[in-house]
């Protein structure tokens, strides 16, 4: 089935007698492109709540995951440090590159990871059980979960998750998954991302990163207040 056409006879179905099922039927490509377009400009985007799209996600670290599950109403069902007992292989971890460009730095990192490791296998092999050899376990260690949220959801998180003031990691996460939502949905998320590309309008205030001084007609605003700054 057509995802967006689920969103589609969703937006229908509010001005229409006939039901769902013979809407997504009767709705051709223009008509669709046009409702979404519509209620996408509008901003009475709640219909999009009908489609969901579920990601496989991998090679994280707990530090990013912590991040990604702040977005509430998502389903998520993440890998268990308390059930999986990863003392069998090594210890899979995430590095910054801001810590993997220096040599002193790195080598700190990986001894740290070792260390951490090492005290997670010994607790294990004196019959802790994982769930409490965890403990001294670092944020840096990879999870694996699977997350499902509606397009309306995803649309909130691509703007705040792509902006360049989102932590390096996150962010490399939304742009992927923005490429395989456009993949589903191209028309859905045809538009999506920071709001400074998507609106031309940058809404952190004195935190903005700056990038929409490049944007042709881009404003700096505050939510709140009346003032704004043009380029």
């Amino acid at each position: 089935m057509d995802s967006e056409q689920v969103a589609v006879a969703a937006i229908r179905q509010c001005y229409s007698a006939i039901g769902a099922e013979d809407l997504m039927k009767k709705t051709g490509e223009k008509t669709r492109d046009r409702l979404i377009g519509q209620v996408r400009g509008s901003g009475h985007v709640s219909t999009l709540e009908h489609l969901h799209i579920t990601f496989a996600i991998e090679g994280i670290s707990r530090a990013c995951s912590h991040q990604l599950v702040r977005h509430r109403n998502w389903a998520y069902s993440q890998q268990s440090q308390r059930y999986v007992d990863l003392s069998e292989d090594e210890l899979p971890y995430v590095m910054p590159p801001s810590i993997a460009k220096n040599e002193t730095t790195r080598a700190l990192f990986v001894e740290k990871m070792e260390e951490a490791e090492r005290s997670y296998r010994k607790l294990i092999e004196r019959g802790v059980k994982a769930e409490d050899a965890r403990f001294v376990l670092p944020n840096a260690c990879e999870t694996k979960l699977v997350a499902t949220a509606n397009a309306t959801s995803l649309l909130h998180f691509f703007e705040v998750r792509t902006c360049r003031r989102a932590q390096w990691e996150i962010r490399a996460l939304a742009e992927e998954m923005l490429v395989l939502a456009r993949e589903i949905a191209p028309k859905i998320f045809e538009v999506a991302g920071p709001t400074c590309e998507t609106e031309g309008v940058c809404w952190e205030g004195d935190l903005s990163c700056g990038k929409w001084k490049g944007i042709e007609g881009g404003e700096l605003r505050v939510r709140g207040q009346f003032g704004k700054r043009k380029q």
